[in-house]
């Protein structure tokens, strides 16, 4: 089922819609004009990418004349020869990140309790709601009309976005999110709840929510990154299971 994954995952990325979105040679930047933030703006290379550092130099002169940080994110398999290319023009490996999928007919159910509503968000109002639930839980400031943009592309592109609400409160507590699919492929990303909610298994509910919603909305292969052994436990409760490893890098 997963032999072409790692060049599948790489098709997905390149394909993911951003404010700006540009080709230099070899890498496709994708940029957020509104958010600076790293994880928002970076490169994905082209499968078997070995450029000269003329190439690199070039690369990162697309991030700096548009006041980014020069950054990728990338599978190692398919692209063996990049790492050493990009150490030695300056690049610093920010982490590997471990890459798990679960198909979605074997995603385990994890309930939380009763004071807690899960739900897949397609108003505005819920989505808003969302974006405050990430953007508290990640210590971003409170969301903007672009926060909100950016999950109405998501639904609207065939992604899901998951909230989970207290019912005695009717506020947001949780929220995550599986991006716009290509080929089936989507990424279970953004989990996030609320401080004084967390430890009561709302994310791990969240996960198996959205990875048991894929199939309705034609996403076949989930995929999600763990940051921390811990999280990776979580999940491979969920069903997940580690495929590779994902390169975050830069300069």
């Amino acid at each position: 089922m997963f032999e072409s994954f790692d060049s599948d995952l790489h098709a997905y990325l390149r394909a993911q819609t951003a404010d700006h979105t540009h080709r230099v040679g070899r890498f496709v930047l994708l940029l957020d004009s509104e958010d600076s933030g790293p994880f928002r703006n970076y490169a994905v290379p082209d499968d078997g990418a070995d450029p000269a550092p003329a190439e690199i130099e070039e690369l990162v002169a697309a991030f700096t004349e548009r006041g980014r940080t020069p950054r990728l994110e990338y599978l190692e398999k398919p692209c063996p020869r990049l790492e050493p290319a990009l150490l030695a023009a300056g690049f610093r490996v920010e982490a590997r990140l471990p890459i798990s999928v679960c198909p979605p007919a074997d995603a385990v159910a994890h309930a939380t309790d009763d004071s807690i509503e899960l739900l897949l968000a397609a108003t505005d109002d819920d989505l808003w709601m969302a974006a405050a639930v990430q953007n508290d839980a990640y210590g971003a400031p409170a969301p903007s009309p672009h926060d909100l943009a950016r999950l109405r592309r998501t639904v609207d592109g065939g992604g899901l976005v998951a909230l989970a609400r207290d019912r005695r409160t009717g506020h947001g507590v949780g929220s995550g999110l599986c991006g716009t699919p290509h080929s089936g492929i989507s990424e279970v990303a953004a989990i996030g709840v609320r401080a004084t909610y967390r430890r009561r298994g709302i994310a791990t509910a969240l996960v198996g929510m959205l990875t048991r919603s894929c199939p309705a909305a034609g996403i076949t292969t989930p995929f999600l990154m763990a940051e921390t052994p811990a999280e990776e436990r979580i999940y491979h409760r969920i069903g997940y299971r580690r495929t590779g490893w994902m390169m975050h890098i830069s300069r």
